[in-house]
């Protein structure tokens, strides 16, 4: 079955995390020269499967053959295949902007915040800064590019490395500038650090100073699912990486609540995205209990209510229980997004939203279809 493209029923609404498919010369085209040489590549093995190189070397945690279903949400076959090439998974908007604007009309949608797909791929092969640094720079010139003529309804997001927090800053005011009306990180650092701790404050404080929100997005980690507690088999640790890569999006959050980030920074909005959202009731519960358990009542503000000022996270429309508890925790802290193209989510996304949406209040409904989206990222194109 190929994607089938919907309207959706409810105006103003933004998806807050669809994808890109970039060109596969994109680093050759938009690196600085001198990186140039190291660019990320698309190749073809011995073996006749299309493999990521990345700084000469094959990416560590792409699976051969995998290129050719990044774009393949709605497909019957998801196996890879010798004959499958990133080149041919190119589905409707996913790589020209006049296309995905059209899809944009066609599924009555207003915006859509872009996220690339062969750069989420490439962090946890990189443990160099400065190229990891250099990689983000090329996507966030050519993103801006891929946006420029879209009326503001084609949102860059700037990719930024938390290998060098203090260029990440300089790079997030030079993407700024450029269009990019927010910026992401890996859900994982190589350095081990956690993500609120105060040796990313740089990058924190610069935030504030452009009024821009960030976000952790998930990514190929460099450990396999539960690395260390389980070993799962090859050909099934696909369903251990559904909770795997969602407990260390979470652990990242909190690190945010422990190590006083929002204290450091009040004005600092995060957003966590591509988890889903049913989960984040039961973890702001355990967060308030815990603290008020064992006395850390040092802090200002509980978990929930740091959430409730500064937090956002994504829903996917295919969740049945969190839209019974976005009143609850707040409706101003949640948004929703389709993934597309991508095929680890589904291609009904249209029927399942209007199933999610279809509980909620009116004012409830308009914040989280995409008047908060508006509101965190400061979208300013007429509805």
């Amino acid at each position: 079955m190929a994607y089938q493209i919907k309207k959706f029923p409810y105006s103003g609404a933004i998806d807050a995390d669809g994808h890109v498919l970039e060109p596969a010369d994109l680093w050759e085209n938009y690196l600085e020269q001198k990186y140039k040489p190291r660019a990320l590549r698309i190749k073809v093995g011995s073996d006749g499967y299309e493999y990521l190189d990345v700084d000469g070397r094959p990416a560590t945690r792409v699976e051969k053959g995998s290129l050719g279903i990044l774009g393949a949400m709605g497909s019957d076959d998801m196996r890879p295949r010798p004959d499958r090439r990133y080149a041919d998974s190119r589905p409707f908007g996913s790589a020209d902007p006049k296309e995905r604007l059209e899809l944009l009309k066609q599924e009555n949608l207003d915006a859509v915040l872009l996220y690339p797909t062969l750069s989420i791929m490439w962090e946890a092969d990189v443990r160099d800064p400065e190229l990891a640094l250099a990689y983000s720079r090329a996507y966030n010139r050519w993103i801006a590019d891929f946006c420029r003529n879209s009326g503001g309804r084609l949102v860059p997001i700037a990719q930024l490395t938390l290998l060098d927090p203090e260029g990440s800053a300089a790079e997030l005011e030079r993407a700024v500038r450029d269009g990019c009306k927010g910026a992401w990180v890996t859900c994982f650092n190589h350095r081990r650090v956690l993500h609120g701790d105060p040796r990313h404050d740089a990058l924190f404080a610069k935030c504030c100073e452009l009024d821009v929100p960030i976000a952790i997005h998930p990514t190929l980690t460099p450990h396999d699912t539960a690395a260390g507690i389980f070993d799962w088999p090859e050909h099934r640790r696909h369903w251990g990486e559904q909770l795997w890569l969602r407990s260390i999006v979470q652990q990242a959050l909190i690190s945010f609540f422990s190590l006083g980030t929002f204290d450091r920074f009040p004005k600092l909005r995060l957003g966590v995205l591509e988890s889903g959202a049913g989960w984040i009731g039961a973890m702001l519960d355990r967060l308030d209990a815990f603290t008020e358990s064992f006395k850390f009542r040092g802090k200002a503000l509980s978990a929930t209510e740091y959430f409730r000022r500064q937090c956002f996270v994504s829903g996917d429309p295919d969740e049945t229980a969190a839209p019974h508890t976005i009143d609850h925790i707040g409706a101003d802290c949640f948004i929703w997004a389709t993934d597309y193209p991508h095929p680890d989510h589904p291609h009904t996304w249209v029927d399942d939203l209007k199933r999610f949406a279809s509980v909620l209040s009116p004012a409830t409904r308009a914040k989280v279809l995409g008047g908060n989206v508006k509101r965190i990222y400061r979208l300013d194109f007429a509805s």
